[in-house]
């Protein structure tokens, strides 16, 4: 199909109407913004000028769609719930808003043959203004010597607590000059608060405190910390004491990735996930 020329904000709008009710935010880029900070062998394969989406979970997502999903609908087995919920609402409002029209659909979780995840997230949000990716090499005389520091997200309103959760690439959708990019905030201007927040998630991300290096207008609430903070494999047990029994009886979704045993890619392979135990 030819490339068309498309309202970006009539398409953010569609999706913000079906998905913002659920907690989440969508974030238009271009593929070349994406593209022109990675090397070749991890851009994307669409033509720069490409319209793609970010899609990012809030703290209100856990209330908003997941146990509302649970209730509904439960989950099966074979994959991480919170997946399954995010596939849902992603596909569904897909669906809903873009009927007929080609959209590729990555999930944080998802890897290449490679083993490398489908997009980097932390990059897709940084070039998207989403949140402000900071990494080792934002930091002026490193006090770590050698050691690596991976890098995390910060989102202006969340701070950290948020995930980013899918890329959505429109394949035969073209923008041009209209879609500015935008300048990402940058929460933590200071050298001292990047050490900081670097140190706090490389070092102690269970103790949720690099969360908080920007006071949040929301955090999680307390069962989703409950969640989050229990071992992914004892979850399907704490949501049977929540009252919620996995389908066990249901055939396998042929359609999604289950790759339970990948957890999510971008936190093993270059810690693109913000939510470090999702």
């Amino acid at each position: 199909m030819a490339a068309v020329d498309v309202n970006v904000e009539r398409v953010i709008g569609l999706l913000k109407d079906c998905v913002s009710k659920h907690g989440f935010e969508v974030y238009p880029l271009k593929v070349g913004w994406y593209n022109s900070v990675l090397p070749s062998s991890l851009s994307l394969a669409y033509p720069d000028d490409c319209l793609a989406v970010v899609v990012l979970s809030t703290p209100a997502m856990f209330e908003q769609a997941f146990l509302p999903f649970m209730e509904q609908r439960g989950c099966l087995r074979l994959s991480d719930p919170i997946d399954q919920c995010v596939k849902h609402c992603v596909s569904s409002a897909v669906s809903q808003c873009f009927p007929g029209q080609k959209v590729d659909v990555k999930y944080d979780y998802e890897l290449l043959p490679s083993r490398k995840p489908k997009f980097l997230a932390q990059t897709a949000a940084h070039v998207s203004g989403a949140a402000f990716y900071y990494q080792q090499s934002d930091v002026t005389d490193q006090p770590w010597a050698k050691k690596k520091m991976f890098g995390v997200c910060v989102h202006p309103r969340f701070g950290g607590w948020f995930a980013i959760r899918a890329l959505l690439v429109f394949g035969d959708v073209t923008v041009g000059s209209e879609l500015v990019q935008p300048v990402t905030p940058d929460c933590v201007p200071s050298r001292e608060g990047r050490i900081q927040l670097l140190e706090a998630f490389n070092l102690h991300w269970q103790d949720w405190s690099y969360r908080d290096i920007v006071h949040p207008v929301q955090t999680y609430s307390q069962k989703q910390m409950e969640y989050f903070s229990t071992p992914p494999a004892q979850r399907f047990a704490l949501l049977k004491t929540w009252g919620f029994l996995p389908r066990d009886d249901d055939e396998p979704d042929h359609n999604s990735d289950t790759q339970t045993q990948n957890g999510h890619g971008q936190d093993k392979w270059q810690l693109h996930c913000v939510a470090h135990p999702l």
